[in-house]
This record gives C-alpha cells, sequence and structure tokens, in this order.
C-alpha cells in the first residue's frame, strides 16, 4: 500500500526564507540561542542538608572481607592445581 508523502518539498533542510533566527549566511544572531552550561552554575537551590560523605567502615570492611575471600579461593584453587 502506498501512502502520498505527506511533504511536497523533499528537501529535509528548513527553509532560510521562513525560518526564524537564521541569518543570511546561515548562522545564528546572538541571543537566538540558549545560555551555555557555565552562565547557570546558581541556578538551583544550594543543598546543604545532605553534604556527601564517604563510605561507611562496615560496607566497605564486608567488601574487603568478600574481595580477601575470592583471592584467597583463587590462590588455594592454584595451588591445589600444581600439586
Amino acid at each position: 500500500m502506498n501512502h502520498p508523502n505527506p511533504n511536497p518539498d523533499p528537501n529535509p533542510d528548513p527553509d532560510p526564507d521562513r525560518t526564524t533566527g537564521l541569518d543570511a549566511g546561515g548562522g545564528v544572531p546572538p541571543g537566538e540561542t540558549p545560555p551555555a552550561e557555565s552562565s547557570m552554575p546558581g541556578a538551583g537551590p544550594q543543598e546543604t542538608h545532605n553534604p556527601p560523605t564517604g563510605w561507611a567502615k562496615a560496607p566497605l570492611a564486608l567488601i574487603m572481607l568478600v574481595v580477601a575471600a575470592v583471592a584467597a579461593l583463587f590462590i588455594a584453587f592454584a595451588v591445589l592445581r600444581l600439586l
């Protein structure tokens, strides 16, 4: 089933005669673009109620214990394989 092309102009580029914000050379005049990221550092509220903290000691110790157990398992497997 053929569907007719709803756009009679196959060119996907915007028509500069009908597009706002384009200069004659294709550039954009000042004020037509949004501000850059660095110009918006204070846009949100200052977050002071949830300051970042480091890792808690218990989870870090648990992770280290699991890593040590896995390493010991691989070392024991390698030693038993050599015998």
